[in-house]
């Protein structure tokens, strides 16, 4: 199945005195919130694309957006189309790091940091080694 480029999905943004921007995806029952317009729509975009890049990955059903005009709004509201380019998030989700604990004999963990090594980047550059990745 191919997957989408892009998703377009509405966002209700909510304006309430001295507070953030609340934003909710009607379609998706998620939320999110910014200080100003710009900040709200950033974190609108990227809870967006976290949230279909989850259903893709768990093979749940993506819900048809509702469109633009049909979003019922309240006083101090306003509808936004927010769109997301899932190729750059899925690609981020392949590269996201993940923690792992390593053993080392205290010596070699002393030496190591007495030279500022940044070890994250030694064993990623010995596994690609290891592996044969380049």
């Amino acid at each position: 199945m191919k997957q989408v480029e892009r998703y377009f999905y509405p966002a209700v943004f909510s304006y309430a005195p001295d507070q953030e921007i609340a934003v909710t995806f009607p379609d998706l029952d998620v939320a999110t919130s910014g200080t100003d317009d710009t900040d709200a729509l950033l974190s609108a975009r990227e809870l967006l694309g976290c949230v279909l890049c989850g259903l893709e990955e768990d093979g749940e059903d993506i819900p048809a957006p509702t469109p633009l005009a049909d979003v019922k709004l309240e006083d101090g509201e306003r509808a936004v189309l927010v769109d997301v380019y899932m190729p750059s998030v899925r690609l981020a989700r392949v590269n996201r790091s993940v923690n792992r604990t390593v053993t080392l004999p205290a010596w070699l963990n002393a030496a190591a940091l007495e030279r500022n090594v940044n070890f994250s980047q030694v064993l990623q550059d010995a596994l690609r080694t290891q592996l044969h990745l380049g």
